[in-house]
């Protein structure tokens, strides 16, 4: 029961982006702006274990999460033909620039105490 409510937390918030996104004609999808509004719903106990136990739920499943993409990738072979190079690219370099900025952030977030040990 806990993570049907959980999954029902997940959907309220993306909904909520959702509404907000479109309603703001907003360059930002509704489903980042939901995360970012559950963010802080996190700090009330009672959603943070209903969320946590659904995302254990779909971590422990997030292989079969895969499988459509992978339909997707068979059934357009032909632009991965013409523009598998360009995409390998976008993909790698993306990759890159988020882990810098992951890296970034982490570090600004440390504690200045943690910081002065190193």
């Amino acid at each position: 029961m806990q993570g049907l409510r959980g999954l029902a937390w997940l959907l309220v918030f993306q909904s909520l982006g959702e509404l907000i996104s479109r309603g703001l004609h907003l360059p930002l999808p509704g489903p980042v702006l939901g995360l970012l509004m559950l963010l802080p719903a996190l700090r009330v106990v009672a959603i943070r274990e209903a969320v946590a136990v659904c995302a254990q739920f779909l971590l422990s499943h997030l292989s079969l999460l895969f499988v459509p993409v992978g339909v997707g990738v068979m059934t357009h072979l032909g632009l991965f033909a013409d523009y598998g190079l360009r995409i390998l690219l976008v993909v790698a370099l993306s990759t890159w620039i988020g882990l810098a900025v992951t890296a970034l952030v982490l570090h600004a977030a440390r504690p200045k105490a943690e910081q002065e040990k190193r």
